[in-house]
This record gives structure tokens, C-alpha cells and sequence, in this order.
């Protein structure tokens, strides 16, 4: 008798227990809506052009479009990733029986709640409404600076060959990425909507784009043995222990840096530094959980959710730092 039982989407507890999971739920997952910290750029552009209130009402559409696509790029690029993901084993080794800390309903397809077909389908529908909705965002910006244009278009086509297509991600990139995403996504929507460049926005992008990265790369140590059975290569696997701690120590100072260079060099206000130094803080916080004295490996998993944490503490403070920095100008304005 033939067992058809694989084809059913279902939901399998630690206990045994089967039970059916909806396929919108299941595409929720693949699509990982709930991980939203990449959204959050929006709001910290928000911020940078709230103020004065004039400013900000014809910009409200153009950023209401930009963040909708952005949403539907970034669940195109990470359900790519899973079908790669799933197809090279990486996936079914670091959500295995192994990783218990790992939820496997996470991967759709490591569960069998969604077939690669599906997924491959959603990450193409979810990418073409992600081309369409940027496409009009651009088409009523404000402004239309070249510059925003070309970087628009290359986060566009550069997430889609993340995993899928080119895989960056798998040629020593992802790093690179992860920053580099983050910071276009508060760069780009910034140009469209004033026009100009600014380096304090700059200084902004760079740190929200730290935020990924010093959750990724938390979680790419965790996957060692998964990412390089699949050819992954990321720092972690490449190196040694000792030095994918070093590693990620630097880039913990890195982003203190980068607030300290742009107060002394002016691209910020001088107390923009001091402003971030809970998020400072907090990242001697996540780096102590991860990694021991020595660079021996502590709580990883642990360390990479304090990730999470750190990135949103970090927003609401560039948000504040906006807000403050336009108040600050305004009354400059009105006493001089």
C-alpha cells in the first residue's frame, strides 16, 4: 500500500501529535512576516523627513508604496532562500532533530507544510508585486535623483540572487549583504522622497544596516556544519572559531565607530554618539552571551535574539535622533 502521507501538510509537535496547518499560514512563515526588522528602515526615514510637517505630506505616498514593496521583495528573497536552502540539505541540518532550539515549522518545506513548487511560486508572484509597487513608487516620487533610481533597481535584482539565481549569499557575500541591504533600504526611499543626499542619513543607513548583520552573523555560527555541507561560505565557516568571535567583535566595535567617526567628522551632530551608547552597551551585552573570554563559543542562539533587541533598541534611537536633530535646527533657525 502506498503512503501518500508525506504530500499532507501538517504541523508535527515534539510529542508526535499531527495536526494540519493552513497553507496561508504556511506562506506567512515562508515569507517570515514576522520577522519585520528590515521594515523597520521606513520608519527611521519617516523620522528624517517628519519634520518640519510640510515636508512630510508629499512624501507620504511615495514611502506608504516603497515600504509595501519592500515587504514583497524581502518575503521573495527569503522564500528563495529556503527553496536553496531546502534543496542543498543546509536547511533540514540546522533545523534538525539536532538544533532543537531551531522551530522546524519555521522552514515550510524542512516541514513539508509547503512543496518547493509552491514555494517557488510564491517567491515569483511575491517578486513581480515587489517590481510593481517599487515601479510606482518611483514613477510619483518627488524626486527621481539618478543615484536613488540605480540603487532602487540594484537592491531589487542583488536580494533576488541572495540564495537563488547567482547565491550570493553562498560566494563569501552574505555579510556584505545583510549591511548593505539595511542600508539601502534607508538610503534609497530618503533620495526619492527630498532629492538630496545626506551624509547623516548615510550615518543612519549604515547603522541600521549593522542590525541584520550582527544577528546574522550570530546565527551563521550556529550553523556551521549545515552551511558548510551545503558550500555556504560565510566567515563563520571559513575561519576558526577564535576568529569568527574576533570577528564578530570587530564589527561590534565597527558600529560604535561608525557613530564616533560621523560626530567628529560633523556628518552627525556631535552628541549623536553619546545619543547611541545604550546600543553600545547592549552590544557588549549580546557579544558577552555568544562568546566567552578566550573566543570560546557561549549561548549563541541566546546572543542572536538579543540581536533582535539590540537592532529595535537602535531604531527608536535614530528615530529620536532625527526627530531631535530637526527640533534642534528649527529653534536654531528661529532665534538666529
Amino acid at each position: 500500500m502506498t503512503d501518500h502521507s508525506h504530500s499532507l501538510p501538517v504541523t508535527v509537535r515534539a510529542v508526535g501529535h499531527v495536526r494540519p496547518e493552513s497553507k496561508a499560514r504556511s506562506y506567512a512563515r515562508l515569507g517570515k512576516l514576522d520577522v519585520y526588522d528590515y521594515y523597520l528602515s521606513m520608519a527611521v526615514v519617516v523620522a528624517a523627513v517628519a519634520l518640519p510637517a510640510g515636508r512630510f505630506a508629499p512624501a507620504a505616498g511615495t514611502l506608504a508604496v516603497f515600504l509595501l514593496g519592500e515587504v514583497f521583495v524581502i518575503m521573495a528573497m527569503v522564500a528563495l532562500d529556503d527553496v536553496t536552502g531546502f534543496r542543498d540539505g543546509s536547511d533540514a541540518r540546522n533545523y534538525g532533530p539536532d538544533h532543537p532550539r531551531r522551530k522546524r515549522l519555521r522552514k515550510p518545506l524542512v516541514a513539508g507544510t509547503l512543496t518547493p513548487r509552491e514555494a517557488l511560486g510564491f517567491g515569483y508572484v511575491t517578486a513581480a508585486a515587489g517590481a510593481v509597487l517599487w515601479g510606482v513608487a518611483v514613477a510619483f516620487a518627488p524626486h527621481r535623483p539618478s543615484w536613488a533610481l540605480v540603487l532602487v533597481a540594484a537592491v531589487f535584482v542583488v536580494a533576488l540572487q541572495y540564495s537563488y539565481g547567482l547565491r550570493i549569499s553562498y560566494r563569501g557575500f552574505q555579510e556584505v549583504f545583510l549591511a548593505g541591504l539595511g542600508a539601502a533600504l534607508v538610503i534609497a526611499p530618503y533620495g526619492l522622497v527630498t532629492g538630496s543626499f545626506s551624509g547623516f542619513v548615510l550615518t543612519q543607513g549604515i547603522l541600521f544596516g549593522f542590525g541584520p548583520l550582527l544577528f546574522g552573523v550570530y546565527s551563521n555560527t550556529n550553523d556551521i556544519d549545515g552551511d558548510r555541507s551545503a558550500g555556504r561560505l560565510t566567515v563563520a565557516s571559513l575561519t576558526t572559531p577564535r576568529g569568527n568571535a574576533l570577528f564578530i567583535g570587530v564589527l561590534s566595535a565597527a558600529e560604535f565607530a561608525t557613530g564616533l567617526l560621523a560626530s567628529v567628522t560633523g556628518l552627525a551632530p556631535w552628541w549623536f554618539v553619546l545619543w547611541m551608547a545604550p546600543v553600545t552597551a547592549l552590544r557588549v551585552r549580546q557579544y558577552l552571551t555568544g562568546f566567552r573570554p578566550g573566543g570560546t563559543q557561549g549561548d549563541i542562539m541566546r546572543a542572536r535574539r538579543r540581536g533582535f533587541t539590540v537592532h529595535r533598541v537602535a531604531t527608536v534611537l535614530l528615530i529620536g535622533a532625527n526627530l531631535l536633530a530637526a527640533a534642534l535646527d528649527s529653534a536654531s533657525r528661529g532665534g538666529s
